[in-house]
């Protein structure tokens, strides 16, 4: 473990009300420069502090048993993007002067602040990263007590109107800063999630994209090799480096994935694995170096689960769910849909206890994890599926492709019409069919042999559709080419 010696600030006491519009749904996310710099990242992580030790001091005094054992400290970790750690130093000078001790993990991904948040009993955590987004941004992921979401209405809001107002008490001492970057706990539980005993011999591409995963990975293999598993990985873009040198790491876009699939050729690889830049996304490429679509891996891995834990509960989206769904059915579990989003999903698993959820987007939450994702866990599970199985992954997900094809998420920018506009145009459009209806996230609409989700994205200016068929490639093209055809016409073009 390292360890700083506690440092305290002398806390500012006056501030201007301001406008920060880098607020989103479920995070923080801006421009630097625009509408993210190291003042507004102060009054974010002070407002934040503030907010939880209010709770804390409230609820401890009632004797709420949620909160109860619970240090009031915040965790904090930042990835490596180059104006990350300017801005982690400033949001920990506002929980400081908030009065909340810190503990500094160093650099991390989000799933590291999420594990530590519950390790350490604090009061909350702060993940300093842009993730996938373009190198001039980076935002801010927040969670509080037992690495629950905030999100929303759910304690964003008021975050951001106490961060807006600068109208912040100064009634306790200054906190104390550790610095703890040590990652062997968090590993160990990693560990957990799979039998080394089971591992057969294969042959891994990993590509962290310079992002934060490559320290974690290389633990990992220290792990693996210390069981003496017959696991061989090659990495790529190992290194962190906040300049990007091969792109900003976001395997969902299709020619970031070239570096990975002509690695698994080229080593004769049994399995490629990319992460974005907080790796909290793990994107699965075959032993053909073909990329696998994230719903897949969701029935995949709901298998998994229902083949180690009978009769249980696994969460998924709208998006995409026919193949999900049947998996579910087949293996006798318990089946949950929720509107996409982790806070939503975190809420649907927290209320079920499901085992297991995942999202189409490459998020995969697990039970065992603190109802959190992570980027690490699903490789983990897959070679260990892989193993157990003797198949390789083309085998095990070219059933789910077939019965099941889907058009992958296509995303339309809006020049003429509102989201909203085109939602209700399209229900009209369709209405004569008689479709079974959902308005839980968008609109989806089935007709029985396909179906379709559209629905306005939380985080971009952009409208998303997916098109799926029972077993029916040919009824999914046209109809892809229906809706698009359709689509256009009401001034969405694709992003």
């Amino acid at each position: 473990m390292s360890t700083s010696a506690p440092i305290r600030y002398q806390p500012a006491t006056e501030f201007s009300p301001i406008t920060i519009n880098s607020f989103k749904a479920y995070d923080i996310r801006g421009e630097l420069g625009v509408n993210l710099d190291e003042d507004i990242a102060y009054r974010i992580g002070r407002a934040f502090a503030q907010i939880l030790l209010q709770r804390y001091h409230t609820t401890t005094e009632t004797q709420s048993s949620d909160m109860a054992n619970l240090q009031a400290a915040i965790v904090i970790g930042s990835d490596i993007r180059h104006s990350s750690e300017q801005l982690k130093q400033a949001a920990i000078r506002g929980m400081l002067d908030a009065g909340a001790d810190v503990i500094d993990l160093g650099m991390t991904g989000t799933e590291e602040v999420y594990f530590a948040t519950s390790h350490y009993q604090v009061l909350g955590g702060i993940e300093v990263t842009a993730s996938h987004n373009p190198i001039n941004y980076n935002g801010l992921k927040l969670v509080k007590e037992h690495s629950k979401p905030i999100s929303g209405d759910d304690g964003l809001a008021e975050i951001q109107a106490l961060a807006e107002s600068g109208q912040f008490t100064n009634d306790r001492p200054s906190g104390t800063l550790q610095l703890i970057s040590d990652k062997s706990a968090y590993i160990a539980h990693l560990m957990t999630f799979i039998d080394t005993d089971k591992l057969k011999p294969l042959k891994l591409v990993i590509n962290s994209g310079n992002g934060s995963a490559g320290p974690v990975v290389d633990l990992l293999i220290d792990k693996l090799a210390q069981a003496d598993t017959p696991i061989e990985i090659i990495t790529l873009h190992h290194t962190p480096d906040g300049s990007f040198p091969n792109g900003i790491p976001n395997p969902m876009i299709e020619t970031n994935r070239a570096a990975t699939q002509q690695a698994v050729l080229e080593h004769k690889a049994d399995l490629g694995i990319a992460f974005d830049g907080d790796f909290d996304r793990c994107f699965l490429f075959d032993e053909n170096g073909a990329f696998i679509d994230g719903s897949y891996i969701v029935g995949m891995l709901a298998q998994a689960f229902l083949n180690k834990y009978a009769n249980e509960t696994i969460v998924y989206d709208p998006r995409v769910i026919y193949n999900t769904e049947a998996v579910i059915e087949q293996h006798h579990g318990k089946a949950a849909i929720s509107k996409s989003g982790h806070s939503f999903i975190k809420q649907v698993m927290r209320n079920s206890g499901a085992v297991y959820g995942g999202e189409m987007s490459a998020h995969h939450y697990f039970r065992d994890f603190f109802y959190c994702d992570s980027g690490m866990i699903p490789w983990l599970l897959t070679i260990e599926l892989l193993s157990i199985t003797g198949k390789t992954l083309s085998e095990l997900v070219t059933g789910y492709i077939k019965d099941y094809p889907s058009s992958g998420e296509r995303n339309f920018h809006l020049t003429t019409h509102d989201a909203p506009t085109i939602i209700r145009a399209i229900e009209e459009k369709f209405s004569l069919q008689k479709p079974t209806k959902s308005t839980l996230d968008g609109l989806s609409l089935n007709f029985g042999e396909w179906r379709f989700n559209l629905r306005a994205s939380n985080t971009e200016p952009l409208i998303r559709l997916n098109i799926e068929s029972r077993g029916d490639a040919s009824l999914l093209a046209a109809k892809i080419e229906e809706i698009q055809q359709w689509l256009a016409t009401q001034g969405a073009v694709p992003a």
